[in-house]
């Protein structure tokens, strides 16, 4: 199968979306620390789909999205620089293939961004609640993720089955 390895620079909106996804992702890892010492022995770990509450557990579980998210900000963006490793339709050729390559890191520079926002929004969320501030996630929360994270795979599968 053609597989060449090519290097395309990163478009502007990548690099756009790397800075808000990284810069946000790394703010909420130091709002955690700032606010560690005032947190209370028992934080939310979990809510339900309208965004309220339905478990709670130790301070400690505040930083497994962190913890997560640093994964997955070091798994994707290795795979976002190795686009030959990516799965392909057999009509990959040399006339398409910087077109699916950089359709294909794309996707997965959406998906990995907007990943970090999420978990930094969700891990300042259960510091608040945890603080006091705020009462839960709210309602819009289900509805923001699911189409969030569907809008990119759906641009990016339209976007694939263009490419001739």
């Amino acid at each position: 199968m053609y597989r060449p390895i090519l290097t395309l620079p990163k478009t502007k909106v990548e690099k756009f979306l790397d800075v808000i996804g990284s810069g946000l992702f790394t703010v909420s890892i130091l709002f955690i620390i700032l606010q560690w010492g005032n947190l209370p022995e028992e934080i939310p770990a979990h809510f339900n789909a309208k965004g309220e509450v339905d478990r709670w557990g130790s301070k400690i579980e505040v930083l497994i999205l962190p913890g997560i998210g640093i994964f997955m900000w070091i798994f994707l963006g290795l795979l976002e620089k190795a686009p030959h490793m990516h799965n392909y339709p057999a009509r990959l050729n040399e006339r398409n293939v910087e077109a699916f390559y950089l359709n294909s890191r794309k996707l997965c520079n959406e998906v990995k961004n907007f990943c970090l926002i999420l978990f930094a929004i969700i891990s300042c969320e259960i510091v608040l609640v945890a603080l006091g501030k705020i009462e839960g996630l709210g309602w819009w929360f289900l509805p923001v993720v699911l189409i969030g994270t569907g809008i990119p795979i759906l641009k990016g599968l339209i976007a694939s089955s263009k490419i001739k």
